[in-house]
């Protein structure tokens, strides 16, 4: 049986495929777009656009429990929402000014940090474009900014080696043809018709306008018109795909004639990544299926633009990203990071603090998180296991108060740890075999003494070398039942 957490239900694996016009139409890819995707380990997400000028609240007041978050706080509904909001927040783009907005001092940062890609927010759901989009009234261009921002972030990032994947929000509060609902009437029909031309016009336009942008990254795809429109959709991401040979795309564009998404009907992946781990992570790596995958995580508990007043909510630390950023890894997956800077254009002080403390450590044990992938043993309490054949490496995260790492390796190993150090500093580590004697267990230990003077304030990593392995479980006397 093959499970998804998306479709919610199991497939079994004997069972025959269903005749699908409109399922997946790309399997597992190993060109080399693929293969970086695989090894970029960590990145970036921004979210910026016209709900960073207010940062979750109006004149004052918040818009906690009229609104999801900030960035969505043009739906503020409830006795707090201000009377004829909507209408105010459409004219938000009459002052939009972002002056502080340097892209590349965003791309030095996240270079830095280590991240090695960004995923921008082109347009979001109040349909404002960050470029001058030739198919839309409502862009930099009607607004005080009059900059090309999507341009400005390509070639910033581009230029210190960090690939762009442009977000982009099917869903448009913006347009008058857009609907929830499946068209009913004809002029619902007509009205939708033009929405998905102008869909299709705009992502064929940022495609054209940023030739470095390496993917396409899909939000607001959710609503039953769009779900209803399978045909269009798999039509338009062939299309892309033949305008943009080796583009990305990732699960969350489009869905089946039967309305599943993510995956199809048959279980096959809807794109060429699996996109739906939003704040959350898979429970182990079987569950993956195999398949390409990242991770999106705010830095505040739901907030993905600025949020102006954070108090009472926790915001993660740079100590919890290393453990977020690790547990990806260890499933061959990446972790991507979201900044919401304000309507100036700036970082918050936290992000900017995150930013150095997570480059720093990144940096100090970049061998296991970018060529490192997923390791086939029993996991450790300790931390997270990675590695690149020749060497295994694990993230301690959970110092063990005895001293002692101990790993698990199934009997006939043929390669075990020979040698052991600390990655950042590279202070060698006793490193033992151990035999504890468990009946009807024939697997190998291996444990590695951790100093009672090794001082760490955070997560480290230590580096086994594998070698070929010499010894093996002794025979014992069974124990009589």
């Amino acid at each position: 049986m093959t499970t998804s957490l998306w479709t919610e239900r199991a497939l079994p694996s004997d069972r025959q495929p269903i005749p699908l016009r409109f399922g997946t139409q790309v399997s597992r890819r190993d060109d080399e777009a693929m293969q970086r995707f695989r090894r970029y380990g960590l990145g970036q997400f921004i979210h910026f656009g016209l709900y960073s000028i207010l940062g979750g609240e109006y004149q004052g007041v918040s818009a906690a429990g009229g609104s999801a978050a900030p960035e969505w706080i043009r739906a503020w509904s409830g006795p707090t929402a201000p009377e004829g909001w909507q209408g105010t927040y459409d004219r938000l783009n009459e002052s939009f000014d972002p002056a502080r907005l340097d892209a590349r001092a965003w791309a030095r940062q996240a270079k830095r940090m280590g991240a090695r890609y960004v995923i921008f927010t082109t347009k979001h759901h109040d349909g404002f474009a960050l470029w001058p989009s030739a198919h839309s009234d409502y862009t930099v261009r009607e607004s005080p900014c009059g900059r090309d921002l999507v341009g400005e972030v390509v070639d910033a990032y581009t230029a210190e080696g960090i690939d762009v994947f442009l977000y982009f929000s099917v869903l448009d509060w913006h347009h008058p043809g857009y609907l929830r609902t499946v068209p009913a009437t004809d002029a619902e029909r007509a009205g939708w018709q033009d929405f998905l031309q102008y869909t299709r016009a705009q992502l064929l336009e940022l495609l054209d306008r940023y030739p470095a942008a390496r993917g396409l990254w899909f939000d607001g795809t959710w609503d039953a018109s769009w779900i209803a429109s399978h045909e269009f959709t798999h039509a338009l991401e062939a299309e892309l795909r033949a305008r943009r040979p080796g583009l990305i795309i990732g699960s969350r564009f489009r869905n089946d004639e039967h309305g599943a998404r993510h995956f199809d009907s048959n279980g096959a992946l809807l794109g060429d990544y699996e996109q739906g781990w939003e704040r959350k992570l898979p429970a182990n790596f079987e569950m993956l299926g195999g398949n390409d995958w990242d991770c999106v995580m705010t830095i505040g508990p739901n907030a993905w633009g600025w949020l102006r007043d954070t108090r009472g909510q926790y915001q993660k630390t740079a100590d919890d990203l290393v453990d977020l950023l690790m547990r990806c890894r260890s499933m061959n997956g990446n972790l991507v990071v979201n900044f919401g800077p304000d309507g100036l254009g700036r970082m918050t002080a936290h992000e900017d603090e995150i930013a150095e403390q997570l480059g720093a450590w990144v940096a100090a044990n970049a061998d296991a998180v970018y060529d490192a992938h997923h390791v086939d043993l029993d996991r450790t309490g300790a931390g997270w296991l990675t590695g690149d054949g020749d060497r295994l490496f694990v993230t301690v995260v959970n110092r063990p108060v005895t001293g002692i790492l101990r790993l698990r390796f199934p009997a006939g190993a043929e390669r075990m740890p020979i040698s052991a150090r600390l990655l950042d500093s590279g202070r060698d580590l006793p490193v033992r075999l151990t035999d504890i004697g468990f009946d009807l267990d024939d697997a190998l230990y291996c444990d590695v003494s951790i100093p009672a003077d090794l001082e760490a304030e955070h997560a480290f990593v230590i580096e086994l070398a594998l070698g070929e392995a010499s010894a093996s479980v002794g025979d014992r006397i069974d124990a009589w039942m």
